[in-house]
């Protein structure tokens, strides 16, 4: 469920890319953030500019130092996953200046969307039938529970 869930996701942002010529870059799973002098997080989405996205493919680099505008994370069930989630990873999230951070939590039954504003983010909770709003994807038309029913 998990693998699902995110490449459902990642597959609606590379589709509304395309449709709309966005120059930014879907990975999955397999390119870190920068989140400390020696640390580093691989979320299970991010989404990156597309040139910014070009020069690390050049210097082959696994590690994304420069802003990423958007990160996902599915959560995986126990208290010590939602705990990561949820505190550890949006607190360093935010101090790198993502400025949108998805928390998609299936055993809650939620979808929360936090949004960089004045270096801090502001978090809206979305659930059931309600259409997630992404300023990173404005034309995005997917529900919580498409995106859970998976």
């Amino acid at each position: 469920m998990h693998s699902d869930i995110i490449d459902f996701i990642a597959d609606h942002f590379k589709a509304i890319a395309t449709q709309n010529k966005l120059d930014v870059k879907v990975k999955t799973g397999d390119v870190g953030i920068r989140t400390g002098i020696n640390s580093s997080r691989i979320p299970d989405i991010l989404v990156i500019d597309g040139q910014i996205w070009q020069s690390y493919r050049r210097d082959k680099s696994a590690v994304i130092e420069d802003i990423v505008m958007l990160a996902v994370e599915v959560v995986s069930p126990g208290i010590e996953q939602i705990e990561r989630d949820y505190t550890e990873k949006a607190i360093e999230y935010q101090n790198t200046g993502i400025s949108e951070y998805w928390i998609v939590d299936p055993s809650g039954q939620k979808i929360t969307v936090a949004m960089l504003e004045n270096g801090s983010y502001i978090k809206t909770v979305f659930t059931g039938d309600s259409a997630i709003a992404s300023p990173t994807f404005p034309k995005l038309k997917i529900t919580v529970e498409a995106i859970l029913s998976v």
